[in-house]
């Protein structure tokens, strides 16, 4: 069962790093640094929404229009933050003497 956890903790610490990344290409899209027609960009920037916007999208939904400013990265990093901290304090420690 540790080893479960293991591999959980692993894939929350890289989707962690998959949030981040697409925050910031999301950034150099919009302030014009890299080029939305490129096919790589493109290529890289859809795969990066497929995987973050099942999850993106119902924090966009249940939190207020702030215009411009998307804070939702932020709160699902937080979460997954608050969940790591859930398995290292309260599952984790259970699984020790087994």
């Amino acid at each position: 069962m540790r080893a479960i956890l293991d591999v959980i903790l692993l894939v929350l610490d890289l989707y962690k790093w998959v949030i981040i990344i697409s925050a910031i290409l999301s950034w150099l899209i919009a302030f014009n640094v890299i080029n939305y027609r490129n096919d790589f960009v493109r290529s890289i920037w859809n795969g990066l929404q497929a995987v973050t916007e099942p999850l993106l999208r119902p924090i966009r939904n249940f939190m207020p229009n702030l215009g411009a400013v998307d804070i939702s990265p932020v709160i699902l990093l937080l979460l997954i933050f608050f969940l790591e901290r859930i398995i290292y304090y309260y599952i984790y420690p259970s699984f020790i003497g087994l």
